[in-house]
């Protein structure tokens, strides 16, 4: 059964730019890598939600789980966290339309 990897945080004041050109250049490459497919990207412009939520799918748990557990992924959600707080992660059952 496929699964999506939920994540979501809010950017560090001032360090916007920063994000954006690690997220392009660093983050994505780097899930990819891992053999993630992302499926969903949402930016949070108003409301009290996360200012962003992103989404990675993967086709069964033990796969997503087995990249989890990695050295590659603690490094990655290691380097992100120089760029934003309240990161959140969760798995859940895949499926078409907005998740969160």
């Amino acid at each position: 059964m496929a699964v999506k990897l939920l994540m979501t945080w809010d950017i560090l004041p001032g360090r916007e730019q920063e994000y954006f050109e690690f997220v392009v250049r660093d983050f994505i490459p780097g899930v990819q890598r891992l053999g993630m497919e992302p499926s969903d990207a949402w930016y949070t412009m108003y409301g009290s939600q996360p200012q962003i939520l992103a989404a990675m799918q993967m086709p069964n748990v033990g796969a997503l789980e087995n990249i989890l557990n990695s050295s590659e992924w603690g490094e990655l959600t290691q380097r992100l966290l120089d760029y934003v707080e309240n990161f959140k992660f969760k798995i859940v059952q895949a499926r078409s339309g907005f998740q969160m």
